[in-house]
């Protein structure tokens, strides 16, 4: 199964590993024949012809597969780079009425770095540490002028408020995923990418609308509709959260490579990101003038 997330998607649990419960194409060694679903039958180990396996096995030694230790650890390491270097950048870089054109314009720079990053890891064929962090360092250094911003001309209270409101959102969705109240299959799979298809593309347009005619385009980021999108983005990362628990218990149960909790990181990192990012919004929509 692949995830809404774009690392998920692009690499790692399902394009090389045959993994495909809603894509299987091709038979796999030792895995369900073309059409059926390891949800429905003994589908073997999928990791089974797994390209980065030790040759004389085809498949990861037992030491070296992944564990919900290493994606914990390794998210941690992700998060907490960014979090530092949010912190980092609400104090070095102070929104104040002498230094708010240099720290928007440093933020925007580091914005389009860790985007930049992001991308180089996501067509890559195998997970790259580095490149992760260097994603994280320079997202968090974005997200802590972004956060200064609004805690400065917005609300005091509306960093801690999304803040809680992402943990919510995450903890909510791992007891309602645990639980099996959300069950991931092939409609819910096709359900989200088409509403993240969709909100995307409304939010193009309405950046378009904007930067032609000035003001908030079509109204998507304030107001009315604007409380709205943010809810339905609040909604969409919770479901890609729940897509991505999805992709790490299959790359856990079938044995993924040790490697493959790097890029487990990278994706949960990415998704609470935008997570957050939404309810700042909302929170700023909400308190803001």
């Amino acid at each position: 199964m692949r995830s809404s997330n774009p690392v998920f998607s692009r690499r790692g649990f399902s394009r090389d590993n045959g993994y495909a419960g809603f894509n299987a194409q091709q038979p796999q060694a030792g895995g369900p024949a073309v059409g059926t679903s390891p949800y429905t039958q003994g589908a073997g180990n999928p990791y089974a012809t797994n390209p980065y396996a030790p040759a004389d096995t085809q498949a990861p030694a037992r030491g070296n597969v992944m564990t919900i230790d290493d994606v914990v650890a390794r998210t941690a390491m992700t998060l907490g780079t960014v979090f530092v270097t949010a912190a980092l950048a609400w104090f070095l870089l102070p929104v104040d009425e002498a230094n708010i054109g240099k720290s928007y314009g440093i933020a925007i720079g580091a914005a389009l770095v860790a985007f930049v990053f992001a991308m180089i890891q996501a067509f890559k064929r195998k997970a790259s540490p580095a490149l992760i962090l260097l994603y994280a360092a320079f997202e968090g250094v974005f997200l802590g002028v972004i956060s200064s911003a609004v805690s400065t001309y917005v609300s005091a209270g509306a960093v801690p408020q999304a803040v809680l409101g992402t943990m919510a959102v995450f903890a909510g969705v791992l007891i309602a995923y645990k639980r099996r109240w959300i069950r991931v299959n092939r409609r819910f799979y096709g359900f989200v990418m088409a509403a993240a298809v969709g909100f995307l593309l409304l939010m193009v347009v309405n950046l378009l609308f904007s930067a032609i005619g000035g003001g908030d385009g079509l109204g998507f980021r304030s107001g009315g509709l604007g409380i709205l999108f943010g809810v339905i983005g609040v909604i969409l990362g919770a479901c890609f959260l729940a897509l991505d628990f999805k992709q790490v218990e299959d790359g856990i149960t079938y044995g993924a490579p040790r490697e493959e909790s790097w890029l487990a990181a990278f994706g949960l990192t990415m998704t609470l990101v935008w997570i957050y990012l939404e309810f700042l919004r909302l929170i700023s929509i909400l308190q803001g003038d």
